[in-house]
C-alpha cells in the first residue's frame, strides 16, 4: 500500500464524523482522537517492532509484554472508582493468563520461541482478555446492584459471602462470555479473522492460515474463559466488608 493510498482511507473517519454529526451522537472528538492515536501508535509500534524482532533480545520481549499488560489494565480502570487497587487485581489477571496460554504454546512448540510470535500473538490474548476483563466487571456491578436484596438475604439468613455472590458472578461471567462464542461460532462463515486474512494476502497457503487462526481462536477462548473466573475470584472479595456486609457502591 502507497502513502497516497493509506491517505485515502481517512475517507472512512470522515464518514463515522459526517454520520455522528447529522445524527447528533456526539462522538465527533471521541473519533478524531481515536483515529489520532491509533495512526501515531501504531507508526511507532512498526517501528519498535522492528527493532525487536532484528534483535530478538528476551529482555526487550519482556518489556514490550509488560508494557502491554500495563496498558491493557489501566484502560480497564480509569473510569473505575477503586483504582489503583483494582488495577493491581486485573494486571495480575491479564498477567496470569498470557503467562498460562502462551506457556502452553511454547511448551508444545505450536510456535518457535521469538519475538516475530511471542508478540503477535501475546497481543491479541492480552488485548482479547482486556475487553473480557472490562465486560465482566461492568457486568458484575451491573448484577450486584440488581440482586442487591437477593445477596443481602442470604448473608442475613447465615450464608457466607462466597454463597450469596455465587449466582451473581455465574451470571455475570455467562454474559462477558457470549461476545467471544457468539463471534467464534460464525469465524469462517461471516467474518474472515484478521490474521488469517493477513497472511492470505501476504502469500500463505490458505490452510496453513486456517491453522495458525485456529491456534489463536482456541487460546482466545481459554483466555476469556481463564480471565473471567480469576478475576471474579480476586475481585469478589471486595464487594463485602469485614462484617461479611455488602459495601455501598
Amino acid at each position: 500500500m502507497s502513502n497516497l493510498s493509506l491517505l485515502f482511507t481517512i475517507i472512512f473517519v470522515f464518514i463515522a464524523l459526517f454520520l455522528s454529526k447529522s445524527f447528533r451522537i456526539g462522538l465527533e472528538k471521541d473519533i478524531v482522537v481515536a483515529s489520532v492515536r491509533a495512526a501515531v501508535q501504531l507508526l511507532v509500534i512498526g517501528y519498535v517492532l522492528s527493532f525487536i524482532f532484528d534483535t530478538n533480545s528476551p529482555i526487550f520481549i519482556i518489556l514490550i509484554l509488560l508494557c502491554m499488560l500495563t496498558v491493557a489494565s489501566q484502560n480497564i480502570v480509569k473510569k473505575k472508582q477503586q483504582g489503583f487497587q483494582l488495577f493491581w487485581r486485573v494486571f495480575i489477571t491479564l498477567a496470569i493468563v498470557e503467562a498460562i496460554t502462551q506457556g502452553i504454546i511454547l511448551s508444545i512448540q505450536i510456535i518457535p520461541p521469538t519475538a516475530r510470535y511471542i508478540i503477535p500473538v501475546s497481543g491479541m490474548i492480552i488485548g482479547n482478555s482486556m475487553v473480557i476483563a472490562s465486560l465482566f466487571l461492568n457486568r458484575l456491578h451491573a448484577e450486584v446492584d440488581s440482586r442487591r436484596e437477593e445477596i443481602q438475604l442470604i448473608l442475613a439468613l447465615g450464608g457466607t459471602s462466597k454463597q450469596a455472590i455465587h449466582h451473581t458472578l455465574k451470571s455475570a461471567i455467562k454474559t462477558s462470555m457470549i461476545p467471544t462464542l457468539e463471534s467464534q461460532k460464525t469465524i469462517g462463515l461471516v467474518q474472515l479473522p484478521g490474521m488469517m486474512t493477513g497472511q492470505i494476502i501476504g502469500g500463505a497457503s490458505p490452510i496453513q492460515a486456517v491453522k495458525f487462526q485456529l491456534l489463536i481462536i482456541f487460546a482466545i477462548m481459554a483466555s476469556a474463559t481463564l480471565t473471567c473466573f480469576i478475576l471474579s475470584r480476586l475481585t469478589y472479595p471486595t464487594l463485602f466488608n469485614s462484617y461479611q456486609q455488602i459495601v455501598k457502591r
